[in-house]
């Protein structure tokens, strides 16, 4: 999935899962459903970027400003799903490592990306050292989180990100009330997501001490439903 959220896991990959004390029932629909999703994004998504030229372009500043920061390379991928940002990023110098809830996308994204580091691990209780990376890439990924956890969440994000560090999200942007994902590809999943309103992301931000660097968005294209938002902040 996109929370930082199966068929055989190896053990090895299922003794590094860090679920904390966040696998209710919600949040094993969400991992379980996303288990089942990722050999699907792994075909539909490996290539997407290249044909999003306002999602590049995004990406392309947080990776510019976080260089020039001089605060390292280190950089985290959130919901890193099948790990298709990671060949982006690590071409503009940055070294990003991924985690997502869903054990089935970490196989596939090692699979796919073997240079590069992934494990499974909760967003809302990050296995990074306090201010420890330069930046962090939220890409689709903050979208899972319900009201009750949004708090938790940025507070963790802004915990492992050095001051002067930058953060980047891409989201669908709405009004904020739960929908339910999934049924739209007749695989048999579904799960909770939020199409976050942008002042709602922003006053998270902020509330979590980050401050606000670029905002934009732009119109649903084709049959994504709903228009895409796009923040990019700095640790305070």
């Amino acid at each position: 999935m996109r929370l930082a959220a199966c068929a055989d896991v190896d053990p090895p990959l299922v003794g590094k899962a860090n679920y904390g004390p966040f696998m209710d029932a919600k949040t094993e629909e969400l991992r379980a459903a996303h288990d089942v999703l990722a050999e699907f994004y792994a075909d539909r998504l490996a290539d997407a970027l290249d044909h999003m030229p306002a999602e590049r372009a995004v990406l392309g500043l947080f990776c510019d400003l976080t260089l020039a920061a001089d605060l390292g390379t280190s950089v985290g991928d959130v919901g890193c799903g099948t790990g298709r940002l990671e060949p982006y990023l690590a071409a503009t110098g940055l070294s990003p490592r991924g985690i997502d809830l869903s054990p089935e996308m970490i196989r596939v994204a090692r699979r796919d990306h073997p240079d590069f580091d992934f494990d499974v691990a909760d967003l809302r209780e990050l296995p990074f050292e306090d201010a420890s990376l330069a930046g962090v890439v939220c890409w689709y990924s903050l979208m899972y989180l319900a009201p009750s956890d949004r708090s938790a969440a940025f507070s963790e994000l802004s915990r492992v990100v050095k001051p002067g560090g930058y953060l980047v999200t891409a989201f669908k942007a709405g009004d904020s009330q739960v929908r339910r994902g999934g049924r739209s590809v007749n695989l048999g999943v579904e799960f909770d997501v939020y199409w976050l309103s942008p002042d709602e992301m922003e006053r998270r931000m902020i509330d979590a001490g980050f401050a606000t660097v670029f905002w934009g968005g732009r119109p649903a294209e084709g049959q994504e439903g709903s228009a895409q938002g796009y923040l990019l902040a700095q640790r305070s």
